[in-house]
């Protein structure tokens, strides 16, 4: 083997390893990134769940047995998840909850299926024959 093979193959060999550092780096950050993310929306999690508990027990009088027993979690656990949301938070969510309960619900007009509305109007009144082609569909009925 030549010098000259011999530094072409060393600088592969260094180029190769610059770029493994190099991903091995973007990778560390993008995992790093990840785990912000993640922290960040189980944060978020644990104080909506904190703040449902608060709310769900302000609702029901702070009568955290019978909540304890609806929701199938111990009283405590309850107690405990609840105690760090203030009151005045507790009120805010619920005010929420009931303009959100208030407020109608937008429907989108239905267009009738053409073949629906044709059905109905030839036969008007007359039940229609239940077809199947499949006798699988018609024993699970």
């Amino acid at each position: 083997m030549s010098a000259s093979e011999l530094r072409r193959r060393v600088r592969a060999a260094e180029a190769l390893k610059a770029k493994t550092r190099e991903m091995a780096a973007a990778n560390v950050l993008t995992a790093r990134e990840a785990a912000v993310k993640a922290a960040k929306a189980k944060e978020e999690a644990d104080v909506t769940a904190r703040e449902a508990a608060a709310v769900v027990l302000r609702l029901f009088g702070n009568d955290a047995e019978l909540v304890s027993e609806l929701l199938g979690v111990p009283a405590e656990e309850l107690e405990r998840e609840a105690k760090p949301v203030t009151a005045a938070r507790a009120r805010e969510i619920i005010e929420e909850l009931r303009a959100h309960a208030e407020r109608p619900r937008s429907t989108r007009p239905r267009k009738p299926r053409p073949d629906a509305a044709g059905a109905a109007s030839a036969t008007s009144g007359v039940p229609a024959p239940a077809v199947t082609t499949d006798d699988s569909r018609a024993d699970a009925a």
